[in-house]
């Protein structure tokens, strides 16, 4: 049942669950193109500009494929929560010498991802980490990855995940502010650090059954992520997004971005 002031309240956020469940229940069928998008905003009642920030989310989880002068095609009905074997990236990308550099470490108010995926109402504020993960020296993969708000991960996992993810920063941060933060960071202010954030959850709780869902898609790597390793922004990427769960309860969602020219992802199950 929704909590009180749960994230599900945003316009955004209703407009993502109504197209979702128009693909679930077959107005938009599996392989369907849906309608333009002036066609599309009217239909729903929203304006274009929502309609297309809307859009872009499903196809970063990918739910749809957008190509420019072709549409939005159905890829897929959103996916269930699945018994997937988790395993950290780094684990994945193969027995090479793995490096972490963490470039970013928030406290943020909920945005449109992390409050969708982590179920997360307004007042609660998620830990935020960004880590390039890199194999004999080349950039593999960029992790963004969001933690539930820390009352919920000490109801869930006991205080040795919290004290294994470290002490947050003091004050919040908005989208907008961390951006202008990692803009404005020198370069080279990146540090080794240990791991992902979902190395940490399963080495800090072994004891919770975590379960996940996850979708692939392709994307670019973009202006920032393409700065950060000295790439061209239009550098073909794989796009992998992640929700963990226990108990039917989100605890982490993320993104990990895969450049074109990483080691292959090693997706056999290891014993």
């Amino acid at each position: 049942m929704p909590r009180q002031g749960d994230r599900r309240h945003s316009p955004r956020v209703r407009l993502y669950q109504r197209i979702v469940a128009a693909i679930d229940d077959g107005t938009f069928p599996l392989g369907a193109r849906l309608p333009p998008e002036p066609e599309l905003a009217t239909r729903l009642s929203v304006s274009r500009s929502a309609l297309r920030e809307v859009l872009i989310l499903l196809q970063e989880d990918g739910v749809i494929t957008r190509r420019q002068g072709a549409g939005s095609t159905v890829n897929q009905r959103p996916p269930t929560p699945g018994l997937e074997r988790l395993l950290p990236v780094e684990t994945l990308l193969g027995a090479g010498a793995v490096r972490c550099r963490r470039l970013a470490v928030d406290l943020e108010e909920p945005t449109d991802f992390s409050g969708h995926h982590l179920l997360m109402a307004p007042a609660e504020r998620s830990r935020f980490w960004e880590t390039v993960v890199e194999v004999d020296g080349t950039p593999a993969c960029f992790a963004h990855e969001w933690a539930a708000d820390a009352s919920v991960l000490r109801e869930m996992a006991g205080p040795a995940l919290l004290d294994a993810l470290g002490p947050p920063p003091a004050t919040a941060r908005t989208a907008a502010t961390s951006a202008a933060s990692a803009e404005a960071a020198p370069d080279g202010a990146a540090e080794d650090e240990a791991g992902t954030m979902l190395a940490v959850f399963l080495e800090a709780a072994p004891g919770l059954a975590f379960t996940a869902r996850s979708t692939l898609g392709a994307t670019v790597l973009g202006e920032e992520r393409g700065r950060a390793v000295s790439r061209a922004p239009e550098t073909p990427a794989v796009l992998l997004t992640q929700t963990v769960s226990a108990s039917g309860r989100p605890l982490l969602a993320a993104k990990y971005v895969f450049p074109g020219g990483a080691p292959a992802l090693a997706l056999t199950p290891r014993h």
